[in-house]
Formats: C-alpha cells, structure tokens, sequence
C-alpha cells in the first residue's frame, strides 16, 4: 500500500526545490505542478496542508529573505536586487520588504550589523500538522540569540499605570487598525535604528506616577530630531540582548500562540547559559506580532563571571 502522506512529502520536498533554484526566475503554477509531479490543484492543496502556505506566499517570503541577504552581501541598487529577484518595481519590493521584516531595504542594506530580530524563514520548522494547528500547547520558544546594542536614545511615550499592551491602549487610545496614537508617530520616526516596540519599563526607568508599559523607539546617541510634546526620551547604555522567537501562528490562534510563548520565555533561565537579566541596562522589548516570524521579545542580559 503506497504512503501517501510520504509521496505528499516528497513531492513538497521537489516544489521547494525547484524554488530555491529558480528565486530569480518567473515561477507559475505549472512550473510547480511540473516539479510535484501533480495536477496544479493538488499540488497546491498537498503544499499548504503541509507547509501552511500557498505555494506562492512561501515563494514571496523566501525571495524576500534571499534579497536581504543580497543586500547585505555588496553595495548594491534596492531597485537591481528587487529586479534580480522578481519584483515588478522599486516601490513594491520595498513596501512588501518593511512589511515583511518591519525595515526599508535601503535602511537595512546601510545597517553596520545584522538586525538581531531578522531571522530567515529556513532556519525554522514551518510546517503545520493540523494536531499542531488545533492544540495550541506546542507552541514554544524555538530560537534564541544574544545580540548587540550601541548607546543609544529610546524615544517613548509613557503611560500614567498601565503595565501591558490592552491596559495601554485603553489609556493612550488606539485607532482603527488597533494601533496605539504614539504608535503612529514611532512608525515614521525616519532616523530610527529599529523597529518601534512595546516596553516594559525597570523601575530605575520610571518617574514617581508613571506606569511600567509603553511604546517607543530606539534612535542614536546623538539623535537631535524632533521630539514632540507628551514624548520622553531615555539615554540608554550600550548592552547585550537576548532575543527569543516564537514559532509562527496563524493569525486567529494569536493570542494562544503569544501568550504561550510568553509562559515560556519566563521558565528560561540564562545563567545556564552565562547571562543574568539586567534590567537596570534597558527595557524588556516586544516587537509586533506578525504570524509568519511568531512572537519575538528581547531582554538586557551580562554575562556572569
């Protein structure tokens, strides 16, 4: 009797394949089907049963990250490696890229290190078993990395009490696409070195009569832009971060899938590694949520001697 979970397998192993060899090439439906050796309709349904993806989500993905690390690579045009790779234009390939991994392509190209957060897709695990999809209780930590940051600011708007993500936003406001108003301002901060981030402010961070969460942005040390009224700013030392990652989640699994892996996060303990916690240093940082990288916190730590 044949094994058709293991011919399904195979035949997502030859489409995945084909992909990798033909990033830089026009890719169609028969193509893939061609490589599966199936009908395109079946082909299409055995790849998202096994990997959770259409087979041209994932194509979009890994050429975004094959082009991240063409940019890295050599001082090269945005608008050549956004050709290279198959995207019709300029403005496209960037939108899709900062959507992607919460950067421009130009700012990440320019950046004097690799982006701690930025993680290719390949490194992971992303297929999704439907047990995997209906019980939540697999969802853990898969990734961890320490990276560096240099002195910087960190640009921020307080709150007067809250101490999570839904107490702020009931207390600074929210819009329409459940961004917070500070929000809004962080995202067009041009100067600034990361993605905008929710903070859990250490109490030698905290004025008397503020509370312990909120929303900023990390900028340089010698940043003398624009601050506007009801902003703080905070000189931050430089550090070392633990980052963790989450596994991805579809996006109506969200809150099982973070807050799973915020349970997680807490039972780690670093000293097994040769780190301590060191709050005194920067805040505890979440960057937004997007399903396709999972959740991704980053925490100051030293190294015990």
């Amino acid at each position: 009797m044949r094994d058709e979970k293991s011919e399904a397998s195979v035949a997502v192993s030859k489409v995945k394949a084909y992909i990798a060899a033909h990033l830089q090439d026009y890719i169609t439906a028969n193509d893939l089907a061609k490589a599966a050796g199936y009908s395109q309709y079946h082909m299409i349904r055995i790849f998202k049963e096994e990997t959770g993806q259409s087979p041209f989500e994932y194509i979009r993905h890994e050429r975004l990250t094959a082009a991240a690390f063409a940019l890295r690579r050599g001082k090269r045009k945005v608008v050549d490696v956004a050709l290279d790779f198959v995207f019709d234009s300029h403005e496209g390939f960037t939108r899709a890229f900062a959507k992607g991994f919460g950067i421009s392509p130009k700012k990440y190209a320019n950046h004097p290190s690799p982006i701690g957060w930025f993680i290719p897709r390949r490194y992971f695990n992303r297929s999704k078993q439907k047990s995997e999809v209906k019980d939540m209780e697999q969802t853990s930590v898969v990734f961890t990395q320490i990276v560096e940051r240099p002195a910087r600011k960190l640009i921020l708007w307080r709150s007067k009490k809250a101490d999570e993500y839904f107490s702020y936003c009931e207390e600074v406001g929210c819009d329409e696409n459940d961004n917070t108003l500070p929000w809004d301002f962080l995202v067009g901060v041009k100067e600034a070195l990361y993605e905008p981030v929710g903070l859990w402010l250490p109490e030698n961070m905290r004025p008397e009569g503020t509370g312990i969460y909120a929303h900023g942005v990390e900028v340089s040390a010698d940043y003398a832009g624009e601050i506007p009224e009801g902003f703080d700013v905070i000189d931050l030392p430089p550090c070392k971060l633990l980052v963790f990652q989450g596994e991805t989640y579809d996006k109506e699994y969200f809150a099982d899938a973070v807050g799973k892996c915020m349970h997680q996060i807490k039972k780690f303990n670093p000293e097994v590694y040769g780190y301590r916690y060191a709050p005194e240093l920067a805040p505890r940082m979440q960057l937004a949520p997007m399903g396709w990288r999972g959740y991704i916190e980053m925490h100051p730590v030293v190294s015990v001697k």
